[in-house]
């Protein structure tokens, strides 16, 4: 593996050691408290640190986010660790009813809660809902939605099965509790590469990752743990970086798991 590709990793470090440590320290200068609250704290370095990431993540997954979301989510859609909404502009506002988004970080909902606005979607008019909570909170999430049935047509996931606990269990809570009979999930998941020099280097880093201070993520997920995840259904392994899919796969950051499943008689 080229050793610039294997390296590019130290920019991204960087930039987010500078841009989300300083805000942080501020906010601990202006309320010492919170050195008493740890994941307070990670809660802020993460927005800031997403304020610099998720615009540039997201559009290096438009086209495949496009394929996936687009002409299959509907009806109520619950997006698991929803960031900034930006899930939002994929979705067709014509099979949607509501856009419910989970994301336990308040300090990203104000982002979100404009995103979505910007999109159409606004809890005044009932298609907008803010969990603030995780996906492994099941009954958190059905007291928000109170029915006498699975309320959930389409659970989407993209990039955040690396940050649930326990994501086998959490995942099939959802799908027996929350998902409708003939719902869906969609699926779209860094994992590691399948060249060994490529793996190496992904498992060198992953421990240094700057994730790691953000909520537990890992940088890239084990594939075949992903796949288990829904069961050991198929999926589509593609790589792809900024728009981008390349035939060597040498960049630590561009090997996507994308996959789509419908449970309980669905098509």
């Amino acid at each position: 593996m080229r050793l610039d590709a294997a390296f590019g990793v130290i920019t991204d470090l960087r930039l987010g050691l500078v841009g989300g440590l300083w805000p942080t320290i501020l906010a601990i200068w202006h309320a010492p408290s919170l050195l008493f609250r740890p994941l307070e704290i990670s809660r802020i370095f993460t927005s800031h640190v997403w304020d610099l990431y998720s615009n540039s993540v997201d559009e290096g997954g438009r086209g495949v986010k496009k394929e996936l979301i687009t002409p299959h989510a509907y009806g109520v859609v619950l997006d698991l660790g929803a960031g900034h909404g930006h899930t939002v502009n994929y979705l067709d506002h014509s099979r949607v009813t509501k856009y419910v988004a989970v994301e336990p970080n308040v300090h990203m909902h104000a982002a979100l809660r404009r995103t979505a606005s910007a999109a159409g979607h606004s809890e005044d008019a009932g298609t907008l809902l803010i969990l603030p909570c995780g996906a492994e909170n099941i009954s958190t999430i059905l007291s928000y939605l109170p029915a006498a049935h699975p309320p959930v047509d389409t659970l989407i996931s993209v990039l955040t099965i690396c940050s649930i606990p326990s994501p086998q269990s959490t995942i099939s809570a959802l799908i027996a509790e929350v998902l409708r009979p003939g719902g869906q999930i969609l699926f779209y998941e860094h994992v590691l590469s399948e060249r060994k020099d490529v793996v190496w280097w992904q498992r060198f880093w992953n421990p240094l990752w700057i994730a790691r201070l953000i909520g537990g993520l890992r940088m890239w997920g084990d594939g075949r743990r992903e796949k288990e995840v829904f069961g050991g259904k198929k999926g589509r392994l593609k790589n792809i970086y900024f728009g981008t899919e390349w035939e060597d796969w040498l960049r630590l950051d561009c090997h996507i798991f994308v996959q789509r499943s419908t449970f309980n008689g669905g098509t």
